[in-house]
């Protein structure tokens, strides 16, 4: 048992130091490459003519923010695909074009605005700074960079209580006046395209265009009487994107009849409807050329997607200790309990009964819990990217995730020890062969 907690802790303390260097869905992409490049995976570039290998292990991006990657298996006529899907983005704050703000003669604001449907109350006074994407030219290329400003750089500040003695009784915020975060007294006026310039090592006049967010700065930790607890930015979802692409690098039996993918998308929290998105054409293109690589024509394609399963795995609400009657009388899932299945009537989650058959089934040869839940049937719950990719391209689908409390919060919490067992979950699902017989039978190999 103590091995297991040691486990859990060491996995929890890898996601929170991956989810540091990772402030944006550029980051997250970036830093997955560079794990599935240590990890023996080829890039492979959207406008080259692709040459895949048996049990070769490939990886591609599109816009920086999303990525694929998948291992071809031994046998060369390969039945089906297993995917594990997750986003890459969070809940946050973009700054927009021409963003400095003079207020009465004395600071320099930057004017932002929402991206995704967050809690905002929770960004006022905290450490913040600004990440992303800036492209440079040099010559005539336009070339694009990543930045992050590691260091405190600007903060939104609260009203005081003073000058607002009903703010306990709840504000609505308004993000153009209340969420504007402050960057520095009159001196620091024309200084933010500097610093953003000097992070990219270039200078102001070569930047010519910019996708800069905030970012909360306060580190992930462990806490709780028992250290059962993590609480870190942006575990919606990176923790479920973290856990799948070390799945895939960690399954080195994988069943020869599959190849097995992991994507993770963009642009999740704002409807999916980008060229990264999971309501793109991102999936189908990678898959539809993985099969013609193999020499495989269209029929054999859409055979092979009749046969396929997908994991859309994003986080699930856990049960409140403050707003125990939010949830489901019935469906009550809870941090450290193990992976969350998620079930909508009205298909917001694609869960079937067959998809959480053979999920549940995967689960138990892992060793690994399952959950359930449901919305309350008064109160309407989010959707995820499964049901939307699944607009482009059919597949058998489960939408499963992790226990966590204060999601969309800049500072989310959830259980020390399901990071491992999403890893050890998906890890199984990559090596069991799924089956489709002629009746619909479903064989787990």
């Amino acid at each position: 048992m103590a091995e297991n907690k040691s486990n859990y802790r060491n996995t929890s303390k890898e996601l929170m130091a991956f989810i540091k260097k990772s402030p944006t869905a550029f980051h997250v992409v970036n830093n997955f490459s560079q794990m599935l490049e240590k990890s023996g995976f080829t890039k492979l570039n959207e406008r080259d003519k692709w040459k895949l290998k048996t049990n070769g292990k490939y990886y591609v991006t599109r816009n920086d923010s999303s990525i694929i990657a998948f291992c071809m298996p031994e046998n060369e006529d390969f039945y089906n695909f297993q995917i594990a899907a997750a986003h890459s983005d969070s809940p946050t704050f973009k700054i927009k074009e021409n963003p400095e703000m003079i207020e009465d003669d004395n600071y320099v604001t930057l004017n932002v605005e929402k991206y995704g449907g967050m809690l905002m109350a929770p960004w006022l006074d905290r450490p913040l700074s600004v990440a992303g994407r800036v492209i440079v030219k040099e010559g005539t290329t336009l070339k694009p960079v990543l930045i992050n400003i590691d260091r405190d750089l600007c903060a939104i500040p609260n009203l005081a209580i003073h000058m607002n003695r009903d703010a306990n009784s709840g504000i609505k915020y308004n993000p153009q006046k209340d969420m504007i975060p402050l960057f520095g007294e009159i001196s620091a006026k024309n200084k933010f395209e500097k610093i953003i310039a000097k992070e990219a090592n270039t200078d102001t006049d070569s930047i010519i265009s910019t996708d800069l967010f905030l970012y909360n700065r306060e580190k992930g930790t462990v806490w709780g009487a028992e250290n059962e607890f993590i609480s870190a930015p942006r575990l919606d979802d990176v923790m479920c994107a973290y856990s799948c692409i070390n799945a895939l690098i960690k399954s080195k039996e994988t069943n020869k009849e599959s190849v097995n993918v992991c994507a993770v998308f963009d642009n999740e929290e704002v409807g999916s409807t980008t060229k990264q998105g999971a309501d793109s054409s991102f999936l189908a293109d990678v898959l539809s050329r993985i099969s013609m690589c193999k020499g495989k024509d269209n029929e054999d394609f859409v055979r092979a997607c009749a046969s396929s399963f997908m994991l859309s795995a994003d986080n699930a609400h856990a049960v409140h200790p403050n707003y125990k009657e939010k949830a489901d009388p019935t469906n009550r899932p809870y941090m450290n309990k193990g992976i969350v299945i998620k079930y909508n009537a009205n298909q917001k989650y694609t869960t079937d009964a067959v998809s959480a058959a053979i999920f549940k089934e995967i689960c138990k040869k892992a060793e690994v819990p399952v959950q359930s839940y449901v919305n309350r049937s008064d109160i309407p719950g989010g959707s995820t990217l499964g049901n939307i990719s699944n607009s482009h391209i059919s597949l058998n689908t489960v939408d499963i995730g992790l226990a966590q409390l204060a999601m969309h919060s800049p500072y989310e919490t959830a259980g020390i020890k399901d990071t491992e067992l999403m890893i050890k979950a998906v890890k199984k699902f990559y090596e069991t062969a799924i089956i489709t017989g002629e009746n619909g039978e479903i064989s787990l190999k």
